[in-house]
């Protein structure tokens, strides 16, 4: 699903529930088709990649992920990319996949869950964010920013939604964010803190792109002023939400919230 930042869109899902119908909560998000596997060479400048295809041809991709990579990055892992036939794109290919820990994917590409979340929001995947019948994309809010989200109901007033992308797990069954500093993550916290001060509620999203996680916990070690912001906002009444995904090479599905842990 895609449209317009700022474009209202109007849940067709709530129409047809009240109507008697059902509406499957199982949504994904298509990746592009085909993939093609290759081996990390490496990645470098945060946004390229170069990778061996299985083909022995050796390109450059772009990599849609500004973060440190941590645990995702390892030259020699598997990948999965993608091509483009767009003549004025600089980079035909973009890298999608990797695979690590013996088997499990990790979708790479932090553009993702924003529209996975906005299709799961719409079809109901997330209970604790459904009962709005409208949603706008980076609508301007606080002081210089843009909401990922805004869910609004005539009843129930707005819902400010900040989406984080997740890949970090370095120990048992734990994801982590963020996988570097972000002084940007820590200033979306303060304007959800301003949010439900005024009086309107404001929830912080997490969107885990890999399967083998049941919790998340802000990773204190690697950013301790994003820690204690996400401690303050916890506190302050900002609504706490992790969901991880079921990944294959054909699709992204929204699977199951985690258990969040502030420490």
């Amino acid at each position: 699903m895609s449209f317009p930042y700022g474009a209202v869109l109007r849940f067709p899902s709530q129409a047809l529930r009240k109507l008697g119908m059902r509406v499957n909560p199982r949504r994904l998000m298509k990746l592009p088709a085909p993939l093609h596997r290759g081996t990390l060479i490496k990645r470098y400048k945060r946004f390229l990649a170069d990778i061996r295809l299985d083909t022995g041809e050796e390109i450059t991709a772009h990599c849609a992920n500004p973060g440190s990579m941590m645990g995702v990055s390892a030259p020699g892992s598997p990948v999965w990319v993608s091509e483009h036939r767009d003549k004025k794109r600089k980079l035909p290919w973009s890298w999608q996949l990797v695979e690590v820990d013996g088997g499990t994917l990790v979708a790479i590409n932090t553009s993702n869950p924003n529209a996975i979340a906005a299709e799961a929001i719409e079809s109901g995947a997330i209970p604790e964010l459904s009962g709005y019948d409208r949603m706008r994309r980076e609508v301007k809010y606080g002081e210089n920013s843009r909401i990922d989200l805004l869910l609004e109901d005539d009843r129930r007033g707005r819902c400010y939604v900040e989406i984080k992308n997740v890949h970090l797990r370095r120990r048992s069954d734990l994801a982590e964010f963020p996988d570097s500093v972000t002084a940007r993550g820590a200033k979306h916290l303060r304007e959800l803190i301003r949010v439900v001060e005024a009086g309107e509620r404001a929830v912080m999203l997490f969107i885990v792109q890999r399967g083998d996680c049941r919790r998340l916990r802000p990773a204190a070690d690697l950013d301790p002023a994003y820690a204690a912001a996400f401690a303050e906002a916890a506190a302050s009444g900002v609504e706490m939400l992790a969901y991880d995904c079921e990944i294959t090479t054909a699709e992204v599905i929204l699977r199951r919230a985690l258990t969040i842990e502030s420490e």
